[in-house]
């Protein structure tokens, strides 16, 4: 992730791509937010009639918000927090080539979209300690099997892990 947010130089696509990987926002979230969905003051984002039709929220990243700060002081966006050139709604797939372009400048040989954003959101998430029902509620996944899917990815601290039996003194 540093490596993928150093290369980026647009400020526009350093918001698109940090909010994604921040909050863990799926692409058509991005592309419908409003500004007026950040709440800097409880820290967190509304994510309305997200998939299922159903609203959410998400984390705010107080180091995000530098970034957003920056982008809207250069762009003023009226309404939705990313709009094309002429103010209209900032395509899906002009997002999917700004990761796709940014991931090859990085170096990065793994197939990388802003899905693998989301997850890498998930799996850190989950590595850095935060409850699994905290994360179904942030990436507004209904069944909690969606999001136990990312336990079986990460291993992260497995070596540290002690067998009970381990424990026994006997």
């Amino acid at each position: 992730m540093i490596s993928l947010f150093k290369h980026v130089e647009n400020i526009k696509h350093k918001c698109i791509l940090m909010l994604a990987y921040s909050a863990g926002l799926r692409l058509g979230e991005i592309v419908r937010l409003k500004l007026v969905d950040f709440d800097r003051e409880r820290m967190q984002i509304r994510v309305v009639q997200s998939k299922g039709k159903k609203d959410r929220y998400a984390k705010l990243s107080t180091r995000f918000l530098a970034v957003l700060d920056a982008y809207t002081a250069k762009y003023r966006p009226k309404e939705y927090v990313f709009e094309g050139a002429k103010g209209e709604d900032y395509s899906p797939s002009s997002i999917q080539n700004i990761i796709k372009a940014v991931s090859q400048k990085a170096g990065i040989q793994k197939r990388t979209t802003m899905h693998t954003l989301r997850h890498t959101f998930a799996t850190h998430s989950l590595e850095n300690g935060v409850d699994l029902r905290y994360i179904q509620s942030m990436m507004g996944h209904e069944n909690s099997k969606t999001t136990e899917i990312y336990t079986h990815i990460t291993t992260k601290g497995f070596d540290q892990i002690k067998s009970p039996l381990d424990n026994l003194d006997f």
